[in-house]
């Protein structure tokens, strides 16, 4: 299991793969002031 943020903690680098094609590079490609990042995980 992975270790959990603190408050302020800056949210890790990562590259996700859209589902309609292309990339989202979190956190850098979201430029609001406050972000929730929600992860589905689908059907198993």
């Amino acid at each position: 299991m992975a270790n959990k943020l603190d408050a302020e903690a800056r949210f890790p680098s990562m590259e996700l793969v859209l589902v309609g094609g292309g990339t989202l590079t979190l956190p850098d490609d979201i430029a609001a002031p406050y972000q929730v990042v929600l992860f589905y995980r689908g059907h198993w």
